[in-house]
């Protein structure tokens, strides 16, 4: 049991990978690639052609009827769909959630001071997270901290949507903004 369980974790971890050669289980295949008659071929006839050119017979659809399959060096296939699957990840974009704290009785120049610094992480993209402090006794005033993220949402209109509306938890208060599309400037 325990090896069957150490062997499923170890599928898991691994990316799906293309059949190759002796692993095509179809009896006949599409064969596509380069310096390569185009047809429907049987397994072993495709194998053999791979075979003279000194190249793999390599599955790349294999939900097709009958599955597609290249003549092509599967050693350097593996290394670009590796190398595409780690460009793809550096272009998606990566959302940070910055946070701004403030106390029950937040003095008008820090207010405004917040409001910009969260325009300026709206702009940017990144969520913004607006929460109150309560220390000791100041939790009496969780009342005027709801008012300060109410006000603070509607000094953010313009710029960001509410994602959650405020919520004690312990002695926070929290609220979470997310940029309107459109807001974000452009990174250069």
């Amino acid at each position: 049991m325990a090896n069957y369980k150490r062997r499923n974790n170890n599928q898991k971890n691994q990316e799906p990978s293309n059949r190759t050669n002796g692993q095509i289980r179809a009896r006949e295949v599409r064969l596509v690639g380069d310096n390569v008659e185009q047809g429907i071929y049987s397994i072993q006839e495709a194998q053999r052609i791979a075979n003279e050119q000194g190249l793999d017979l390599v599955e790349i659809s294999a939900n097709a009827e009958p599955p597609v399959c290249k003549v092509l060096d599967f050693q350097k296939f593996a290394y670009q769909q590796k190398k595409k699957a780690k460009e793809q990840r550096a272009k998606q974009q990566k959302t940070q959630v910055k946070e701004i704290r403030f106390g029950p009785q937040t003095e008008e120049h820090d207010y405004n001071f917040k409001i910009k610094h969260a325009i300026n992480f709206l702009e940017d993209g990144n969520k913004v997270r607006a929460y109150v402090f309560f220390r000791g006794r100041s939790i009496i005033f969780k009342d005027q901290g709801e008012l300060l993220l109410l006000r603070f949402a509607s000094d953010l209109e313009d710029y960001a949507k509410v994602e959650q509306m405020p919520t004690l938890e312990g002695k926070r208060m929290n609220m979470l903004f997310s940029p309107k599309k459109g807001v974000a400037k452009k990174k250069s």
